[in-house]
């Protein structure tokens, strides 16, 4: 479990973190969280993919030694695994952690690697959930590149997120739009993901993610043909969302 380094529900801390930033630039949000003693300690959650630059480029420039977690799934694309690598050492990323499923618990829950074709929450949550949780359990808080305009399930997010009362989730991008982001990337001169060229704008594990056509929403390609939207390692009440397209409208 998290230190107990602090006083006060969760839920409390993280309305008067709200209150405390609400008027910060992103920048500010990230410097101050990866210091602010109602935070902890803390780390950032990447998965190296379409957008993720952004996220890592400000944390290597205000605070290189940030633990960075990162979720190998062993179904990622080839490409993904490749900028993961570039990145650590483009940004000059102290604390990269690649963080990986019991291979005991993937053997007797997909034995076979097709768990995803017909249960792709299961999937999720034995090679995704379970490990991001484990690797969690020594910190008081992480930092996602969640962004209110990526999905309708992400419309009120918040720069600072309550995980029950384990975690608190922080958000620094959230404000953010798609023009913001490429304008960074442009400006910082920073690699892109190779598969965003070839239409991935959202990218996931290699069997459960497409190509989006113009005009689509930027994660209709993650779960194509089946009603779930998010991965669940996301949580609410300290328990991994199951948000569905029936749920979510």
């Amino acid at each position: 479990m998290p230190r107990d380094l602090h006083s006060g529900p969760v839920a409390d801390r993280v309305q008067a973190l709200n209150a405390r930033y609400k008027h910060h630039s992103a920048t500010a949000v990230l410097e101050h969280s990866l210091r602010d003693a109602d935070l902890g300690h803390v780390a950032l959650v990447s998965s190296f993919g379409a957008e993720s630059v952004v996220l890592l480029h400000l944390v290597s420039v205000i605070a290189p030694e940030t633990p960075v977690l990162f979720i190998d799934t062993r179904m990622l694309f080839a490409e993904t695994l490749d900028y993961q690598r570039e990145l650590a050492e483009k940004l000059h990323l102290c604390d990269v952690r690649t963080i990986r499923a019991n291979p005991a618990r993937v053997n007797f829950e997909d034995p076979d690697g097709t768990l995803h074709q017909f249960n792709t929450d299961a999937c999720c949550a034995v090679r995704k959930v379970e490990p991001l949780e484990r690797a969690l359990s020594k910190f008081d808080g992480w930092i996602t590149g969640r962004k209110r305009y990526q999905a309708d399930t992400r419309t009120t997010v918040d720069f600072f997120e309550a995980e029950g009362d384990t975690r608190i989730k922080v958000n620094p991008l959230a404000h953010w739009g798609r023009e913001d982001l490429e304008e960074y990337i442009v400006n910082n001169r920073l690699p892109r993901h190779p598969l965003v060229a070839r239409g991935y704008p959202s990218i996931g594990c290699a069997p459960c993610t497409s190509p989006v056509k113009p005009g689509e929403d930027p994660r209709a390609g993650r779960w194509r043909g089946t009603q779930k939207t998010e991965c669940g390692i996301h949580f609410i009440d300290g328990k991994p969302v199951r948000i569905t397209k029936d749920t979510a409208a």
